[in-house]
């Protein structure tokens, strides 16, 4: 029987499923390949925006988190950026060496750091407000249709919340 025939000391059929499951490991077959190149080729992409800013893109993610709600704790922003208050820290601590913030105690709990933005950091969202027009239309111009973003921010929002849920 060709099942029961022996390749490299592996029965036939088991070889088989060993090599589809190793399809399984090339990169090209990958969603977190393709999600982490994209998002390295965004990242890219905005830099000549935010290094007329003065601003990092990690910093510029902090800063839209205050622009829609302003004096938040450390807490809150690291929740809403899906990230861990030890690395919005430092992030933080920069942006108000830079006057871009302030970092205070909580007045109900002062075991609270409570990051509000500067003249500087308002001033900020005015200069960063064609950021986004900028960036739809870099990737319209290279062959992404603006219907295809669309469709695929609920998508990813999907996949972010099941994700959170995980790792909560």
């Amino acid at each position: 029987m060709e099942s029961q025939q022996l390749q490299y000391g592996i029965p036939y059929i088991s070889l088989k499923a060993t090599l589809m499951n190793y399809d399984k490991l090339k990169l090209d077959n990958q969603l977190c390949f393709r999600l982490y190149a994209a998002s390295r080729l965004i990242t890219q992409a905005y830099r000549p925006h935010l290094d007329k800013l003065g601003v990092t893109y990690p910093q510029y993610l902090v800063l839209m988190v205050l622009w829609e709600t302003d004096s938040l704790p450390v807490n809150d922003i690291a929740k809403k950026l899906a990230l861990e208050t030890n690395t919005v820290t430092p992030l933080i601590q920069r942006m108000e060496r830079e006057g871009i913030v302030t970092r205070t105690k909580g007045k109900v709990d002062t075991r609270q750091t409570i990051v509000a933005l500067t003249e500087h950091g308002h001033a900020l969202r005015e200069q960063s407000v064609n950021i986004p027009n900028c960036m739809l239309e870099l990737l319209c111009n290279n062959g992404v249709q603006e219907q295809s973003i669309s469709e695929i921010l609920p998508l990813l929002d999907e996949l972010i919340v099941s994700l959170k849920k995980k790792v909560e």
